[in-house]
């Protein structure tokens, strides 16, 4: 039987074009975080099976790829549950390793640390147009910083990694998970039910004002506190503004909403507005959650009009630290969608601007060698010069080759052929 030649499921090979516009895109990321002062680090694919399953990182650790224990350490036999099985599993997020990668090297980083982090993550998800089971995730990182610098900060840094790649017209939606909880309080529900209060909200978007009455009805929760949830939202229609849409807020729900979180927040909205330098509306959006349970204050997402879906995201998380090290440490990370940024690209027919002049030469089969150095002494030269030079054997069929190397953007061919 023939083996597979296929990628698994939900995983794709990379073709040459494709490459090409994820290492500018790439180059572009790294050099603009770079400016903003960000380090680039690397963690391993794999992590602990118990950090990813920690209650952190809500939905996406049903998600996670399980590996198996090795050797005279998986007893199949003797397995009475999971853990008796597996020991590690492949990171389902930069976030996690982050944290622990951050506890276990503290004493050799700076404080506050601003961290860049560009890696392959998995996730045994349902494949959908720019969702796939292995991708990569940008992040850029701020530990060590207790105030709303990093979320100015992270939010100028990605805006303008984003304009830099062409885009216009996109928004940035953010919110405050004690916004959220303060919402849920003054409507009457529990604190130990908002979890589920918030899995209902977060599908706002999808199923509207009225799916989310009816998901919340079905769970059983009391008509009153239901309406009086509902027309919080209704109070904020149209109030995109961030400081339009806290004011009305904080008059409904008064001391329900800690004057902190509001000023926090309109200092952030502010900040942002006065230095953005790419072309993108900020947004207050109530509906906001974010679906990772480790984040515990402000929340943002990138929205993108022509994907109709979010393009990253990210939060404050200031608890994660801790759960490795017993010690709390502040945080914030923003992450860009690479893949869909990728797609959208490709889709636009993004043209990569200023790449170096694209040069195949052509060898004639049974070329003489010492002529061959030459031709090889004269590509070099030309690749000094800044140019990108290919140098093949001819085919049998020069003008298809001819016509593909033409496709691939090579703008001169020469011919080299034996005397």
């Amino acid at each position: 039987m023939a083996l597979s030649k296929k990628p698994v499921n939900g995983m794709k090979d990379i073709l040459p074009a494709e490459m090409e516009l994820r290492d500018y895109v790439t180059g572009v990321i790294k050099e603009t975080y770079r400016s903003f002062g960000f380090t680039p680090i690397e963690t391993p694919c794999m992590e602990n099976i118990a950090n990813l399953s920690s209650k952190q990182g809500g939905e996406n650790e049903k998600l996670i790829f399980k590996v198996l224990k090795r050797g005279e350490k998986l007893k199949l036999s003797e397995a009475k549950d999971e853990g008796d099985l597996v020991d590690m599993g492949m990171r389902y997020d930069l976030t996690v390793p982050l944290s622990r990668y951050y506890a276990n090297n503290e004493n050799d980083l700076p404080s506050p640390f601003k961290a860049l982090q560009i890696g392959s993550v998995w996730r045994a998800d349902r494949p959908q147009r720019g969702r796939y089971r292995q991708f990569t995730q940008c992040d850029i990182d701020i530990i060590g910083e207790p105030g709303n610098l990093a979320e100015i900060e992270l939010i100028g840094a990605t805006t303008t990694t984003i304009g830099k790649l062409g885009f216009k017209n996109f928004e940035i939606r953010i919110n405050e998970r004690r916004i959220l909880k303060a919402m849920a309080a003054y409507s009457g529900f529990d604190e130990k039910d908002f979890d589920a209060v918030f899995i209902a909200l977060d599908k706002m978007d999808k199923i509207g004002k009225e799916g989310v009455t009816q998901e919340l009805t079905e769970a059983g929760f009391g008509r009153a506190a239901i309406e009086k949830y509902m027309g919080l939202f209704a109070l904020l229609d149209g109030k995109r503004d961030v400081n339009d849409g806290l004011a009305a807020l904080k008059d409904e729900l008064g001391d329900f909403l800690d004057n902190d979180v509001v000023k926090n927040m309109a200092e952030i909205a502010d900040a942002v507005n006065a230095t953005k330098a790419a072309e993108f509306e900020l947004v207050f959006d109530p509906t906001l959650v974010r679906g990772m349970s480790y984040y515990t204050g402000t929340i943002f997402e990138i929205a993108m009009p022509e994907l109709g879906a979010a393009c990253g995201g990210g939060g404050r998380y200031d608890k994660m630290v801790g759960a490795f090290t017993g010690n709390d440490v502040p945080a914030c990370g923003f992450s860009i969608g690479f893949e869909r940024i990728i797609l959208l690209l490709q889709e636009s027919g993004f043209k990569i601007p200023k790449s170096p002049k694209k040069t195949a030469y052509l060898i004639e089969k049974n070329y003489p060698v010492d002529e061959l150095s030459r031709v090889l002494k004269q590509a070099q030269e030309a690749r000094e010069r800044g140019q990108q030079v290919l140098v093949v054997r001819m085919n049998k069929n020069k003008k298809f080759q001819k016509d593909r190397l033409a496709n691939e953007g090579y703008e001169e061919i020469k011919e080299f052929f034996n005397k």
